[in-house]
């Protein structure tokens, strides 16, 4: 991304007022790996903004409590169903009571 691609992105989507953008290029680690070969990273692009006087910055929630409700739903009616999986099973072998419910159908 360029500076501008960077001020535009923040500016747009985040709705941060951005006063100024540098970026430089990061050269990637050099390593030695097995047998004497010499691995090189990939480079990278750092970007540094500046935001202007008296303005903040949060970071957006991850993960927003609606996500969370319908995570805890979903899992509550997955209960429901295993519950009356098992129940269902249990009442179609309560007449054999030696017989496993796995074993019926």
């Amino acid at each position: 991304m360029t500076k501008h691609d960077v001020k535009n992105y923040l500016e747009k989507i985040y709705n941060i007022p951005v006063a100024s953008v540098s970026t430089h290029l990061a050269q990637g680690e050099f390593r030695k790996a097995d047998k004497g070969y010499i691995i090189k990273d990939d480079d990278f692009k750092i970007a540094y903004v500046t935001l202007p006087k008296g303005s903040t910055f949060e970071f957006p929630e991850i993960y927003p409590e609606k996500k969370e409700q319908a995570e805890r739903k979903e899992e509550e009616d997955m209960l429901k169903g295993i519950q009356e999986s098992f129940s269902d099973a249990k009442d179609r072998s309560k007449f054999r009571p030696d017989v496993p419910t796995w074993f019926t159908t």
